[in-house]
């Protein structure tokens, strides 16, 4: 005979070694039927916006975490009602933690590895009212808990707020995530004068927010869900004259890798102004030739071909420093990185072994890495194994900067925009198209020559394109 059997979807390691992610929209809805692979919701981890594919097949019986709220790895976030024998549905009540307790079950391509349940300490239990849930959901317990003492068999029927200041042991310091306890810092709150309302008296990150965006009030007198300020992240308060908006995601990974970088690698940026009139025109000629009919070429695409020719010759920019082994790793191949301004922050997803890839195929694999970065969808294989970039400036207007390196990688080309110069031409002046273009290399694996020549090189095919023949 068959039965149905709650199982529960714990929020995977994405295959990047991160510990969080922020629930950004279920494409699915309680009661609905879905199949196996089918997309169920959005999560944004620190680097990219990810697609979470369904683990079964069956439907939904609980979404437990709502959009905008930031989920650690290996916590429950949706329970699905799916068909299985007798002997299956006996063992229901473990839903996804039967793994742990028995074998492994099989893990979704790209999710990592399955967390066990002894990866982490057990937490003793406490006291607290059991949280109203769908019937379906009620006989299965989320996490295994010890067994109840003489004074623990009947539930205590108080408030989330009264659990959490009665549960709390004299001196012990307040029940919360590393996340939130930052979140808390960041905003100068004293998590002892935030009363949790989360699981056993846990203080969430919504505790947090609540707490400085007006003081500390029940859950239900809150901003409603979905609200603009709160689905934002910002943080307001009456008659404010500042904004608050929580760094995570995106930026909080930029951030920390920019600090990272800038403070490790001693930088180094030189400066080229060149005459790019030639490779305007070469340009404009590609653009009207029927054989790259239906391919987007830019300045950056030529220049990015330039790049990777002129990294033959000087492939010490394309190297990494190993400070753990004290060894120089020098790459074979070019993982070339275009950073991307998008809604939530700069990226830098790379283009897989660029190197090998003719002008079609590399305008191809360009238009297709910016489209997908702006839609917000660059997977987080794309953002990891860059070994060297470039930063188009130009497009904003702006001729020359000091770009900070990607962390890992050995050199970073800023192209400025393309104007329109009076210029030193054949003894003459004329107008003439003009880039400026700004190398930061990291003076640890580059010398100053080194660096010179590349950037050198590389301003002298973009000034004749002829020149490529004598580089190749």
């Amino acid at each position: 005979m068959s039965a149905t059997m709650i199982k529960e979807f714990r929020l995977p390691d994405l295959g990047e070694g991160l510990t969080e992610s922020e629930i950004v929209a279920w494409r699915v809805a309680v009661g609905d039927t879905v199949t196996l692979n089918q997309i169920i919701a959005e999560v944004e981890t620190a680097k990219a916006v990810v697609e979470l594919p369904s683990p079964f097949a069956g439907v939904v019986a609980a979404l437990h975490e709502q959009p905008g709220t930031v989920v650690e790895v290996g916590k429950p976030i949706v329970s699905f009602e799916i068909e299985g024998d007798d002997g299956a549905a006996g063992s229901a009540g473990a839903g996804a933690d039967g793994a742990a307790a028995g074998k492994r079950e099989p893990n979704l391509v790209g999710y990592g590895a399955i967390l066990e349940a002894s990866g982490r300490p057990a937490r003793r239990a406490r006291t607290f009212a059991a949280p109203a849930a769908p019937p379906a959901v009620a006989a299965e317990p989320v996490a295994p808990v010890r067994a109840a003492g003489p004074a623990e068999t009947q539930p205590v029927e108080t408030s989330p707020a009264a659990t959490a200041a009665g549960d709390m042991s004299p001196g012990e310091r307040p029940r919360s995530t590393p996340p939130v306890r930052k979140l808390a810092k960041d905003l100068g709150v004293d998590l002892e004068a935030v009363t949790g309302t989360g699981e056993r008296g846990l203080i969430t990150r919504d505790d947090v927010l609540n707490f400085v965006g007006g003081g500390e009030l029940p859950a239900a007198a809150q901003e409603p869900a979905g609200a603009t300020a709160h689905a934002a992240g910002l943080v307001r308060a009456p008659g404010e004259r500042e904004t608050r908006t929580p760094i995570r995601g995106v930026r909080k990974f930029t951030a920390a890798a920019m600090v990272a970088s800038a403070f490790t690698a001693p930088h180094v940026t030189e400066f080229l102004t060149v005459d790019v009139t030639p490779t305007m025109e070469l340009l404009a000629r590609l653009k009207a030739s029927r054989a790259f009919a239906g391919y987007k070429l830019t300045p950056l695409t030529l220049v990015s071909k330039a790049v990777l020719i002129a990294l033959r010759n000087h492939p010490t920019l394309n190297a990494r420093w190993d400070e753990a082994n004290q060894e120089i790793v020098q790459f074979n191949y070019v993982n070339l990185g275009i950073a991307a301004a998008t809604p939530r922050g700069l990226t830098v997803p790379n283009i897989k072994d660029a190197d090998r890839m003719s002008l079609m195929d590399l305008s191809s694999a360009l238009t297709e890495l910016t489209d997908t970065a702006r839609a917000g969808k660059t997977s987080p294989e794309a953002l990891s194994g860059g070994t060297v970039s470039i930063t188009n400036i130009g497009v904003f207007g702006i001729d020359a900067g000091t770009p900070i390196l990607n962390p890992g990688e050995a050199a970073i080309l800023a192209l400025g925009a393309v104007r329109k110069m009076p210029w030193e031409y054949k003894d003459e002046v004329a107008l003439r198209q003009v880039m400026t273009l700004s190398l930061s290399f990291d003076h640890r694996l580059v010398d100053g020559e080194q660096g010179s020549r590349f950037l050198q090189d590389l301003g002298a095919m973009l000034a004749d394109p002829g020149m490529v023949l004598a580089m190749v």
